[in-house]
């Protein structure tokens, strides 16, 4: 039974909720004679009703429902009828057997019958069928979506909408229909003409009839919405075909020549526009003027989204902003909160990176600040913060500290991020900043805001050292009566780092020590490790003395895990040297590279004889090891071309994930099973084609002890076209030390199952040595025609080929990125092999260019640099990297000058454990 609360009675809820077992027993009054509509009506609003709070029936409960509601198929009362349709729509998921009343719903779309039950008939009958009687009802929905009738046009669009993810070549021979869905001018009612029936817009009679009512004249042209939907649906996959459609629609540089009369329907239209500017560069400046025609078009929705993306766009300068900031400046004054809230928060966003130009519309947002809704004020006020000047702070702070208690957490989350990244820019500020969020951090909230305003004050203690102290001090007070442990467990690892680093630290032991005391075991385990980097500094022996008598007493603590941490640091302290390893190292394995080190060592058969490399693992730093455990990693997310929204899923953020993920593809192919471990894989996969073009390719190399294998992810993007025996021939276009082992080719490619992935493989024949070469590539393949009636590709096709960009095998595909701290390790290398040679860069315009450029040709991690504060046209840049094949560390330090006459002057200092690495790294500069 369900009890439901006094809210719950009040607003008429129990009166439909019943418990599920009684509205089974009472299904039986779908068997009376003669049926009570009323009574019908009132019981299938009650399953629906289940059904929507989340209710679950059985599969033979659901079936028992399921038919019995059929058997009112047979009453005229139009009502039922609606709701007889909206259940068995519902109950369809989960009943069996519910193809057996196809033709009873078929019935009532036929073009004689009411049309009032039409569209709820073409709805239904999209969850009844199988796919594969997607086909035979095929007839039904072509005459449907091109109907004169709007609702039953809407509902075979969206049916088949719903349909083509299980049908797909069927859903696609309807584009002709769905073309001419969005072409359609007008209709003249809502649910047809006066002859067809309707129960909208009643006249004298109160029962439906031909003759009662008056046909309800159709403006929203809603048809339209939906009928774009299903061609952008059906076109996705081809690019050229989406930006043509645009082009077509949009109606020209004005816009006014636009066939699409629906406000919801231009708001998509531009989202795809959106969507092609983003991913083809060429044909950004056509749909740029489109989205300014829009700027001008009669309805607010359409110029809002118009605006909203023009300010979007990658790349957009400030004159191209103008047009779009005046829009969105005109809403400010609107008396609709909503086009208010709209604006603000468009601003607010183009505010990070364009504040110059959000600027000119100060003046209107601070009049909004004091809005009755608290949301566009917010909004006003987190925009006015990073458009405005230094001397507007102190002011902005004391309104924003007056309405601070009228928001929501979200609001006040985009308020702290706002003043985190004023604090940054205006450092002199920060006493009045850092007073506003300790004051808010006092206040009630939760977790999302508190962890708001602890980042904010952790920027502040990075960034800005005259506030360290005072900043510190806010933390140790929020602790005390912390109830989040993950931001206790933060504040206290901050403590122990900085905490030893200050005038006095002893100051803060009261607080650590407070939370091994009071806390639960958690905190306790990261009061423990705080607390002993107090002692292990080494510059006050009487603090490292008390800091190990209270080390002593968490010997004694209930939780194990306190107690092995209090035992591994009082061990340090009776070794010092230890000190380096376990407190000290900012550098830790990559898990992701050590798990498939370990399950290759594990799995090859000759492991025992030797023992495991762990100088083979990359090394990360402590903070990207705590993002990698938190993100998941699946084959899905390498960066393969495609048009699909899984493929376009960004690839990991550390090459050490990346490197895991390529060794799992490869373990897949038979192939390569004698071929050993992978020693490196590229960063980041290399397109060999452009963004606009039919075949998509790119290229990804795997290197191994004795081998290298290319693999070249393709995509089809032609809808209609199915590619076969697709392969890549490789020509090098000089001796390499490589030989050409075989290819793997892919047997099919449509542009549903893209992308796939073809694979050369390449012996090495001197494997001690960095095989260096560039190669000529070709894309060949059987090109086949897909039968629009079948679905599947005719058995003539023709050879065919597309030329490739070259794939280039250099010196960053033989590296991989590893953490470490580079003076000691720079210092270690002090008697290996070295080289150091000059270079003059004339090609980068800046210092920035000019280590992005080494930085992606060496693969190596950069570890920083320094800059000369007496002239910041001089920098130096650290890198490092794991050389594969057992060649252990490579170390570069670049140090360089830029001038605008000679561009960069580069001066290469690299160490590493052998001299062909050095000579490696050399080379791959001067190349």
């Amino acid at each position: 039974m369900s009890v439901f609360s006094k809210k719950d009675e009040d607003s008429g809820l129990s009166t439909y909720y019943n418990n599920k077992t009684t509205v089974i027993q009472e299904a039986r009054v779908f068997n009376d004679s003669p049926i009570s509509p009323r009574k019908c009506r009132a019981l299938l609003t009650r399953i629906v009703y289940l059904l929507y709070v989340g209710e679950t029936f059985g599969t033979q409960e659901a079936t028992t429902l399921f038919f019995g509601t059929t058997k009112l198929f047979q009453h005229k009362d139009s009502a039922l009828r609606q709701m007889v349709y909206l259940t068995i729509k519902e109950l369809a998921i989960t009943a069996e057997d519910v193809i057996m009343v196809t033709s009873s719903i078929m019935k009532d779309m036929q073009p004689n019958s009411e049309v009032i039950y039409r569209p709820n008939a073409i709805r239904a009958l999209c969850r009844i069928i199988d796919p594969s009687m997607a086909q035979g009802v095929e007839r039904f929905f072509k005459a449907a979506i091109v109907d004169k009738t709007p609702s039953i046009s809407s509902a075979a669009l969206v049916s088949a909408y719903h349909l083509f993810p299980a049908a797909k070549d069927v859903v696609r021979r309807w584009v002709n229909e769905a073309q001419e869905a969005v072409n359609a001018k007008s209709s003249s009612s809502l649910f047809g003409n006066s002859s067809s029936g309707s129960y909208l817009g009643w006249g004298a009679s109160s029962t439906p009839s031909n003759s009662g009512y008056q046909p309800i004249p159709s403006t929203s042209y809603i048809t339209q919405y939906h009928a774009l939907g299903l061609l952008y649906l059906i076109r996705q996959q081809d690019r050229m075909a989406v930006t043509k459609m645009i082009q077509q629609l949009g109606g020209g540089k004005s816009g006014a020549g636009t066939t699409l009369k629906n406000p919801m329907a231009l708001c998509m239209l531009i989202r795809y526009a959106s969507k092609v500017m983003e991913e083809d560069p060429n044909v950004q400046r056509q749909m740029f003027d489109l989205l300014e025609g829009w700027l001008r078009h009669k309805s607010d929705m359409v110029n809002l989204e118009a605006a909203r993306a023009i300010c979007e766009m990658k790349g957009v300068t400030s004159a191209q902003l103008t047009r779009s900031i005046a829009v969105l400046q005109l809403f400010l004054s609107s008396p609709k909160s909503t086009l208010k809230f709209a604006a603000t928060r468009t601003l607010a966003s183009l505010a990070i990176n364009h504040p110059a130009s959000v600027a000119a519309c100060n003046m209107d947002l601070e009049n909004l600040i004091s809005d009755q809704n608290r949301s566009v004020a917010t909004y006003a006020i987190t925009t006015l913060l990073k458009t405005g000047n230094e001397a507007s702070v102190d002011r902005l702070m004391k309104q924003i500290t007056g309405f601070m208690s009228e928001i929501s957490d979200e609001f006040k989350v985009i308020i702290v991020d706002a003043i985190r990244s004023l604090c940054l820019k205006f450092p002199t500020k920060h006493a009045s900043m850092l007073s506003f969020l300790s004051g808010v951090l006092r206040d009630e909230g939760g977790y999302d805001f508190k962890r708001a305003v602890v980042e904010a004050m952790f920027d502040m203690i990075k960034f800005i050292g005259e506030c360290k102290e005072q900043a510190l001090s806010h933390l140790c007070e929020f602790i005390e009566d912390c109830e989040f442990t993950k931001l206790s467990v933060r504040i206290l690892h901050l403590l122990g780092v900085e905490g030893p680093k200050s005038p006095q630290p002893t100051k803060y032991i009261r607080y650590i020590y407070n939370r091994v005391v009071l806390e639960n075991a958690t905190v306790r385990a990261a009061a423990v490790a705080s607390l002993a980097k107090f002692g292990l500094n080494g510059l006050d022996e009487k603090l490292s003395n008390s800091v190990n008598v209270l080390l002593r007493r968490c010997l004694d603590d209930v939780d194990d895990e306190v107690r092995d941490r209090a035992a591994m640091y009082l061990k340090v302290y009776q070794e010092p040297p230890l000190v380096t390893t376990y407190i000290k190292e900012d550098s830790t394995y990559s898990l992701s590279a050590l798990e498939s080190k370990l399950v290759s060592y594990m799995s090859d058969p000759d492991a025992a004889e030797q023992p495991f490399d762990v100088a083979s693992i990359p090394k990360i730093s402590r903070e990207q090891a705590a993002k990698e455990v938190a993100r998941p990693s699946s084959l899905e997310t390498i960066g393969v071309p495609s048009t699909s929204k899984a493929a376009a899923t960004p690839p990991p953020q550390t090459a050490a994930e990346t490197q895991s993920i390529y060794a799992q593809q490869l373990s897949d192919v038979p192939e390569f099973a004698s071929y050993g471990p992978v020693l490196n894989s590229s960063a980041k996969p290399t397109q060999l084609t452009e963004a606009e073009t039919e075949y998509q390719v790119s290229c990804v190399k795997h290197i191994f002890k004795e081998h290298i294998i290319f693999q070249f992810n393709v995509s089809n993007t032609i809808a209609d076209t199915v590619l076969e025996q697709v392969s890549v021939a490789m020509q090098s276009q000089a001796d390499a030390g490589l030989t050409e082992d075989g290819i793997i080719q892919i047997s099919s490619l449509s542009a549903a199952n893209s992308p796939g992935l073809v694979y050369v493989s390449f012996t090495r024949d001197s494997p001690d040595e960095f095989a260096l070469a560039s190669f000529q590539c070709t894309l060949k393949f059987v090109s086949k025609e897909v039968d629009p009636s079948t679905g599947e590709p005719e058995e003539d096709g023709y050879e065919d080929e597309y030329q490739l960009e070259e794939a280039e095998l250099t010196a960053g595909d033989y590296v991989v990125p590893s953490y470490v701290t580079f003076a000691s390790e720079w210092d270690r290398l002090r008697g290996g092999a070295s080289a150091t040679e000059t270079f003059s860069l004339s090609a980068m315009e800046s210092m920035k260019a000019a280590c992005d450029s080494i930085i992606e040709i060496l693969n190596m991690q950069p570890l920083g640099g320094t800059e000369d504060p007496q002239s910041p046209t001089v920098h130096t840049l650290q890198l490092s990297g794991l050389v594969s094949g057992g060649c252990g560390k490579v170390l570069v330090r670049c140090r360089m000058a830029y001038s605008k006459a000679q561009g960069v002057t580069l001066e290469l200092a690299v160490r590493a454990e052998q001299d062909s690495v050095c000579q490696l790294v050399v080379s791959a500069i001067g190349g």
